[in-house]
Formats: C-alpha cells, structure tokens, sequence
C-alpha cells in the first residue's frame, strides 16, 4: 500500500467547512507555539509533548465523523482534544471557553478541563466522548477497543476513533486490540499518526515493514497509507473507514503519514534528525497548504485566510491569559474524585448485618457451593441490569472456573457472554473502555498471577482516570479472578496477589470466604461504579454455606466476626478464614478466646472493626496466604499502631505465605502456606505460651 497520489476534491464541504478546518489547524499550532513558551519558561510544569506539524491528522479525523462518535488519545493529544471540543462548540464563546480548559489544564489550573489533575498528557473530556489521553504508550488502543464493543451492545451507531503513533504500533497492545476488534466486527478507526520517530528511534529500526498499514491485513481488516500533511486526504480516508464501521463491516486501520515540527518532548534537542530532513517536511505544512489551496479554488481571498490565522493567535493569546489568572486547586482537594460516591448507605449496612445474623443461627437455610453462589449473583445482575455483561478467557457455553459461567451463555446470548482471545491487557482495557461509555462489564481473567499482564490498562486506565480526569467520570467493571495455592500447580497459577492491588489508588479489593460472601459481594460489585478486583480461592469453589434465596447485597468496605472471642484478635480473609476458625475451635479447648475478623474486602478496608476488636483482646494476630513481605498485613499493622498502639499487651504477629516461590510438590507447598497449625502456634505465640 503506498500514500494515493490524487489529490481529494472539495465537494461536499461548504466554505464554512473549509475555513473551519483552517482556523483549527491554526489554533492547534498557536496553542502548540504558545506551550512550547511557557515550557521554556518554567509556567507550565512537567512533560509536554508538541503536535506541532501533526495538524491535518487531528482536524481531518474529526471533520469526517459526527458529535456523538467517540474518541482516545495519546499523550500527544492537544490537537485530538481541540479539533474533538471545537465540534461541540456551536459559538464563538464556546469555543474560546473550550481553548481557555485547555490551557487551564496544562497550567494545572481548577479550571482545567480535568480540574489540573491531568496535565498534557491525560487531557480529556468524556461527557463529549473524550475518553481521554494517556501517558502509556498504546495505553489507549485496548480502551478505544472496549468503546466499539459497547458502541455494538448498546446499538448506538456510533464509531471509536483511536489515535495513536508509530511506536504504539510496535506494543502488544496494538496486536491484542486490533484482533479483537477485527473478530467481533467492532466499529473502530484505528488511526495511526506515524511521525516517523519513536522518540528517537527511526521506524525504519523498528519495523521490518515499510508502513503500519502493512499488518492490518494480518487481522482481515483494511489498512490505508495516506498523506497526514493533507487534512482532506485525511478526512477523506477516515470518512471512507467510519461509514464501513457504521455499516456493521468492522474495523479500520488508516496510517498517516506525518511530522511532527518540535522533538518528542521540549527537552528533545532532535540530533537523531537532519536540517534538510525538517526543511523539507515543513515545505509542506499543512496549514498554508490549505490556505493556498482555498484560494487557488477561489474558495477564500488571502485576506480571508490571513485573518484566520490572526484570530487564531488572538484566541490562544486570551486562553493563556485565562489559564494564568485562574488559581490553582486547593490543596484540600487532593484526595477528591479518587472513587465515585458509593451507594451502601448506614441503611443498607445495617440490614445486611441482620440478615447475617440470620445466616448464622438458621439451620434449615439451603446450603449451596461457593461456584453457585458466583453464578447465581452473576444471573441475578444481569437479569436485573441489561448494562451487566461478561466477558473473558472461557466463560462461554463450555467454559468458566468450575463451572461458574456455564449456563449463562445459554441464557444470555454471546453478545452478553463474550468468550475473549487469550489477552489479558485488551480483555482489561476493553473492559475499561466499554465502563467509560455505558456497560457494567465483568471481565474475567483466569488466574490473579495473570493479572500483572493487564496491570497497565487496570491499575493506569481503569483505577486512575476518574481522579486523572477530574471526577467526571466513572468506571463501573469488576475483574473476576482466583487465586491461592492448594492444586499443586506451581508458582504461575498459584500466587495471592492481592497486595498488588490494594496498592493502587482507585480499585477496590475483594476476597470473599463463604458462598453467602460470594454472592453479597459481587452484587454489590457489579453495582459499585469503581473498579472492583474480585479475588476467589481456587480451593474454596466447592465449599458449601448457607445463602439466602432472598434478594441481598454485602456492602464493601464491612469485615464479618466470624467468631467473638476476648483473648486474642485474628484478622485474615479467603481461604485462611477457615484455618483461623479451626484453629480458634481447637484452641478454646486450652482456654484461648480467639476472635475471627473476616475482613471480606480489603479495600475498602474496615479499620474499625480491626481497631474495635484490638481494644478488645489486646493483641493482634494477622493470617494471610500471601508471601510475607510486602503483603497487606503489614498495613494493617501500621494502622493499628497508629490507631491503638495503646491497646496492645503482646507486639502483633504476622501468619504467612513464605518468600518463595509457591512449589508444585505437595509436601513443599504445603510448608509453604499457612495452615491451621501455623495459625495456632502464632495465637499462642502472641499469648505468650
């Protein structure tokens, strides 16, 4: 495929088009100019990467869908954010409001389209179908993916445009996405702006075909090399992908060949480039290109094109003055927007502690296995909320851990239960992308050692972009994983990981015990607008338990007294609750009272029941089946000792995985996690026997 040489004609663009997309392309690159100063400056702080040359790119794609189509970003994403906003700007104060956010957002200010929070590289504006800039490079491609996905569910017609560079063209990301994509027919543009540097990295170094374009055949779907100095090339070429999308036929790949004027970053001295290289990319510009263009068709006299250009300087000039009198935010809004508002109340938190109680003291309760108790909460969701779908690694009519999503294929439909390549990355950053725009995906990745394949598009997309984009949005998705040892199946599919979450801001952390937890749980999951990592025990699927048949929800964020006592306080969660209740029964028979908190969700976290008991016994015993170092017990240890130190008679003891890997033999395995007698001999460790 080679860039068409036919220069595309203006028909079916009025003059108010055309004069549109020129005073476009001028803004992006007074606003660019205008960065490029106050970087130099010191006015604004941190990394900006210029789109400077990259014009046409923007303002082409743009020009070709409609106001209700969606689109992802990079971390070179002014022009995306400009060319995307003006659309939604009906008035000249509009639009100006629109360059005044975004020159606020870049100055870090409270009026910044994302409140300051983003900066350049995170700049959206998702009530408009922003979804969004990222910092990671192909960050965005598996998001943009999740978008078509939820475009085809909701039937909406509309299409995904994903922006991105060469170098995000050489990441798995890219490979993942376009897969899916082209397997389920999603209606996404895939635009690459190949500015012919990775950094500094010629492409040519770091591809062994000519043109990006070239690998769309590899996943059945059309690739087209086009002019990227051209910005009716470009609006031709995406016009031509987005009708193919809208008509059901799939997904696009359109290269753009293009330059960028300014280095990766202003810190770039550009030594890897030549000065007749830059020279004779700049002879064509795609701003007076146009300008010449309109005025040799007779379109626009030169004095039409100069004022366009002059107001554009004009318009960039007040943006900046704007940005720079408004006040940065106050530091008392730090942790704001880092979850959406919850929707337990101090209600609904009270009735499920009847309803436990009445868990525990009905005998004639129907007793079902931990894997139903998923199911049924899995079958309950979806049919209460058509928004409710899953997707992922075998959960299709002959898959699912144990079972647990078998049966609702056949209910459901494979547009409600999607069997997923093996991706874990897209299988996430699809999941994000579809929460962003209207579903309540369940995405199920099959073991939690897995899940650091898909740490990027979870913990960077999924887990930051309400704070990142100024609380104005939400991700609603649970990640449905197991893990734990018990099968002897090794160190990769063996692990409890869940430190690795709970570390990051904006995710919460699930581990439930017993079937009832189970289901309480993920309902309220699913329910939950924030991103939920839903961590199951391999070896507890076939555990039975008592669960309502009654309608109920478990609110995260509430530990379980799994067993009072007024010795000894034992706090744990998963598997390791059953341990800790062998070994309190075994030890009241040598006189120890040892209380059981089940902590259910670690994040959430209930500090005060942990507190509330501590003060209690006066002593602390933490079990968990993670490795040692590093895990969440050494959180909760440094809370309590922050919040009763005073309280403790005996220093607190930590039960745990040891620092190996977890061994495949049966016996090491065994030695490696805790048991109901390493939990027994902490209790009386602790008691000082």
């Amino acid at each position: 495929m080679s860039a068409k040489e036919a220069v595309p004609v203006m028909d079916g663009l009025s003059k108010d088009d055309l004069l549109t997309m020129l005073r476009q392309m001028a803004e992006i690159r007074a606003f660019e100019e205008k960065v490029y100063d106050l970087l130099g400056r010191n006015v604004i702080k941190g990394a900006s990467h210029l789109y400077a040359g990259e014009e046409a790119v923007a303002v082409g794609a743009l020009a070709a869908i409609g106001l209700d189509d969606i689109i992802t970003s990079t971390h070179r994403g002014h022009g995306h954010c400009h060319a995307h906003g003006d659309r939604h700007a009906a008035i000249p104060e509009a639009r100006q409001a629109h360059l005044n956010s975004m020159m606020a957002e870049l100055c870090g200010r409270a009026t910044g389209y994302c409140k300051g929070r983003g900066g350049s590289m995170h700049i959206a504006d998702v009530a408009h179908g922003n979804l969004g800039a990222t910092g990671i490079v192909g960050g965005n491609i598996p998001v943009a993916t999740g978008a078509g996905l939820s475009i085809t569910y909701r039937k909406s017609g509309q299409v995904a445009l994903c922006f991105f560079g060469d170098g995000a063209s050489q990441t798995g990301n890219f490979h993942e996405s376009l897969n899916m994509a082209a397997l389920w027919k999603l209606p996404v543009v895939y635009i690459v702006e190949n500015n012919l540097y990775g950094m500094s990295v010629p492409f040519a170094n770091a591809s062994c075909v000519p043109n990006v374009a070239d690998r769309a055949r590899a996943y059945g779907m059309p690739g087209e090399v086009v002019d990227g100095m051209d910005v009716l090339a470009v609006r031709e070429a995406v016009r031509r992908a987005a009708e193919r999308a809208r008509r059901g036929e799939g997904p696009s790949l359109v290269e753009c060949k293009t330059y960028r004027w300014f280095g990766h970053s202003r810190s770039d001295p550009r030594v890897y480039r030549t000065r007749e290289e830059e020279q004779a990319w700049r002879e064509r510009d795609p701003i007076p290109r146009l300008g010449r263009r309109l005025v040799e068709a007779g379109v626009a006299g030169q004095e039409e094109i100069d004022a366009v250009l002059a107001r554009a300087q004009e318009a960039i000039e007040r943006a900046t003055e704007f940005a720079l009198a408004s006040p940065l935010p106050p530091a008392t809004e730090v942790a704001h927007d880092v979850f959406a508002p919850d929707f337990w109340t101090p209600e609904v938190v009270q009735a499920e502690g009847r309803l436990r109680a009445q868990v525990r003291q009905s005998s004639g309760m129907r007793q079902i296995p931990y894997w139903q108790a998923i199911v049924e909460a899995l079958r309950e969701e979806m049919q209460r909320d058509p928004r409710v779908m899953v997707m992922g690694e075998d959960v299709g009519r002959y898959g699912g851990a144990y079972g647990a999503t078998r049966g609702l294929f056949d209910e459901f439909g494979p547009d409600r239960v999607r069997d997923t390549p093996i991706s874990e990355a897209t299988i996430a950053g699809a999941a994000v992308g579809a929460a962003m725009t209207g579903l309540r995906p369940v995405a199920e990745i099959m073991y939690v050692d897995f899940t650091p394949l898909a740490m990027d598009q979870i913990a960077n997309q999924g887990a930051k972009n309400r704070y990142m984009f100024g609380g104005k949005t939400a991700v609603p998705l649970v990640i449905r994983t197991e893990g734990g040892a018990g099968r002897c199946i090794a160190a990769h599919h063996s692990q409890s990981l869940e430190a690795l979450w709970v570390h990051f801001p904006g995710i919460y952390v699930v581990m439930p015990a017993t079937p009832y937890d189970a289901k309480g749980l993920l309902k309220a999951a699913i329910r939950c607008d924030n991103p939920v990592m839903f961590i199951e025990h391999k070896m507890l699927y076939g555990t039975k338990g008592p669960v309502p048949e009654e309608e109920y929800v478990i609110p995260l964020g509430v530990a379980d007294i799994k067993r009072e006592g007024s010795d000894v306080t034992v706090v744990t969660y998963s598997r390791m609750v059953h341990h800790a209740l062998e070994a309190a029964e075994k030890l009241a028979a040598e006189g120890i009272s040892a209380e059981v908190i089940d902590l259910r969700s670690l994040k959430p976290l209930d500090l005060e029941a942990i507190v509330s008991s501590v003060k209690k016994t006066g002593r602390l015993v933490g079990v968990t089946e993670a490795y040692r170092t590093g895990s969440v017990l050494g959180e909760i240890m440094a809370l309590v000792n922050e919040e009763a130190f005073d309280y403790l008679d005996a220093p607190m003891v930590r039960i745990a995985a040891a620092d190996v890997p977890v061994p495949m033999s049966e016996s090491l395995e065994a030695a490696a996690v805790p048991s109901t007698e390493s939990v027994i001999a902490g209790i009386r460790k602790v008691m000082g026997r």
